[in-house]
Order: C-alpha cells, then sequence, then structure tokens
C-alpha cells in the first residue's frame, strides 16, 4: 500500500472549466489516471482520447475540475469529472430515468490521491444532482477493474445493471447511489 502522500502548500479549488483551461493538460491527467486500467489490456475512452475529444465532451456536460492554486505558481488542475454528459451513442436504460443523474470521465492526479481530492469532485456532483431533484447518482466503470469497484462500494454506490459502450472492449458495470 502506498503512503499517503505529503499535503501540497496550497488551496485545491473546484469549479467549472473555464475558457482559459488547458484541455491538453486535462488529456494528459486523464491518461495518466487511467493508465493502470490501459495496463490491464483494458481500452477505457478517457485512458486513450486526444485532445479534440477531451474537448468536446467537457463541451457536451458540466466539466467540472479541480485546480491546485498556490502562491508563485501557475494553477494546475489535478481533477476532472463530467456530470450529465451527452454523448452520441446509445445510453444504459438507468441513466435515462428521469430521476437519475449520471457523471462520467472521473480522475484525480495519481500523484495526489488520497488527499481527498475526488471526495470533493464527488460531493460537488452529488450536490448538483440534487438539485436537478435526482434521487440516484449513477456512473459506468469497467467492470474487469475490481479496485475501482470496491472504492464505488465503499462510496455507497450498487451495481444495478451492465453495460458495453461501443467505444471500449470490456463489458462496464452500472453503479448507482441513493441521493438521501
Amino acid at each position: 500500500m502506498n503512503p499517503r502522500p505529503a499535503s501540497p502548500v496550497g488551496e485545491i479549488l473546484i469549479r467549472d472549466l473555464a475558457p482559459g483551461d488547458d484541455i491538453p493538460s486535462i488529456t494528459k491527467l486523464l491518461h495518466r489516471a487511467y493508465a493502470k486500467q490501459v495496463a490491464m489490456g483494458l481500452r477505457p475512452l478517457a485512458g486513450r482520447q486526444e485532445d479534440g475529444v477531451t474537448a468536446e465532451r467537457a463541451a457536451n456536460s458540466d466539466c467540472i475540475v479541480a485546480i491546485f492554486s498556490e502562491p508563485g505558481q501557475a494553477d494546475r488542475i489535478v481533477g476532472v469529472i463530467l456530470f450529465e454528459e451527452h454523448e452520441k451513442v446509445d445510453f444504459p436504460p438507468w441513466f435515462l430515468r428521469p430521476d437519475v443523474c449520471h457523471f462520467a470521465q472521473f480522475a484525480v492526479d495519481p500523484d495526489i490521491q488520497g488527499m481527498g481530492i475526488g471526495k470533493r469532485l464527488l460531493e460537488e456532483v452529488e450536490r448538483r444532482a440534487r438539485e436537478r431533484a435526482a434521487s440516484e447518482l449513477a456512473l459506468s466503470m469497467a467492470e474487469p477493474d475490481r479496485d475501482l469497484f470496491d472504492f464505488y462500494v465503499k462510496r455507497g454506490y450498487r451495481l444495478v445493471d451492465h453495460w458495453q459502450w461501443p467505444y471500449t472492449n470490456y463489458r462496464s458495470c452500472i453503479l448507482s447511489k441513493p441521493l438521501l
């Protein structure tokens, strides 16, 4: 088990993607964050998408970023999550329910995972889902990644279905969490 990283000196801000934010840095972050799944032989879109796809996905959702800001340094994006992404493919039936919101492309810089950044991003999408009167918050994840499955189960998510996206080489688990 990796020791918890030292807290960086600075502040983590959670906000919507802004016009001046650097899309290539988000793409690189996604590739690093999804590298474990790629090493498993999986082909998650976020682990191989190009900058144009990153920009398109951000434009077709509420793209929320975690920004590390410290005095005297340029701000950098250290986390990302897409809320209510709209794609040009069929969605799992669970995502189409009127009482369900969903998120995708969730990633935190692997060098600073374990510091609560992911928790804050998840709390933000939960808040937005409640604002839309959703009773459930759902996601899709690679079924073979059992560590990730356990991560979500510990946070109150449960398996509700399976799905095959046209751009992956694995079956996905559709997980959902009741919003209290």
